[in-house]
């Protein structure tokens, strides 16, 4: 499995397909292989698809710090740089939805277009999801109640670090690492990367709710109809002045719409991904 030095650490990535770059940033807690079930296969007909782990996941490098946003920018352009990609399709779903906005904040020329899966906002919406009354709660509880086979204590259901502690207990369920442990260190990679901000310090600057104006990329944005992170997809759609906001049919488990329910994700992004859009173009709403 290829990897390569980049921004201090060794990533493990894999591409196929030719055509265009598409690059694809998966979520907290997974990896790479959640992309080549259903996505890679559609998408590297008719573009060079690049999928990665983050640092800390997967097959990439586990440092002991540097899990923030800012360093998993610069662990992509490292990446991008090294693979020789100058500019690509950004795709990214949940956290890597909100890395791939910040890369085209920090650096827009390197970015074509965005497609934007269930990203959370975590920095810029923190204090928003710290709250008891948060919505996605009940569904966070219900899928650890049934993964685990036992109910949350009610001290516990809305203690984010006690869900972490216990996706150790509950087998990897896609890839081929499927029905394993899981590595307790990716777990402290997360909280290494989730504490700051849960906590209310250290979130970092440079993706804000007011900056999010400054993006101008053609971006589409792919959310569940009761997303638990609905609440990022009306900023989104609200802030993002060059957006398509689109609503899909909920799938079995809600925000892994990747892995669940691709078939119109699949159709969305094709079509997305396939239009002449030049720089600078209004997509259509």
């Amino acid at each position: 499995m290829p990897k390569l030095r980049a921004n201090g650490i060794n990533i493990h990535y894999w591409q196929s397909g030719r055509g265009s770059d598409v690059v694809l940033s998966h979520g907290l807690g997974g990896n790479l292989a959640g992309w080549h079930l259903n996505v890679v296969p559609e998408l590297q007909a008719h573009h060079r698809v690049t999928t990665y782990d983050l640092r800390g996941h997967g097959r990439s490098d586990q440092p002991e710090s540097g899990y923030t946003y800012k360093n998993m920018v610069e662990d992509l352009k490292a990446l991008l740089d090294a693979l020789g990609v100058e500019k690509a399709d950004l795709v990214g779903h949940s956290q890597g939805g909100d890395i791939s906005l910040q890369f085209a904040l920090v650096y827009p020329e390197r970015v074509r277009r965005l497609v934007i899966i269930e990203a959370g906002l975590l920095g810029p919406l923190a204090d928003y999801y710290r709250r008891k009354d948060w919505e996605g709660w009940p569904y966070v509880i219900r899928t650890m109640e049934k993964l685990l086979g036992a109910p949350i204590p009610p001290e516990h259901q809305h203690d984010l670090e006690f869900f972490l502690q216990s996706v150790v207990d509950i087998p990897i369920l896609y890839g081929p690492s499927r029905g394993q442990r899981r590595d307790e260190r990716v777990v402290k990679n997360v909280m290494e990367f989730l504490r700051p901000m849960w906590k209310g310090y250290g979130s970092e600057k440079e993706l804000t709710v007011d900056s999010l104006s400054d993006i101008l990329h053609p971006t589409l944005l792919l959310y569940e109809e009761s997303s638990i992170f609905f609440k990022s997809y009306e900023i989104l759609s609200e802030r993002l002045s060059n957006c398509k906001p689109v609503l899909l049919s909920d799938g079995k488990l809600k925000h892994f719409t990747v892995l669940e329910n691709p078939a119109e994700l699949l159709a969305e992004t094709r079509a997305f991904l396939a239009a002449e859009t030049a720089e600078g173009q209004q997509v259509a709403r």
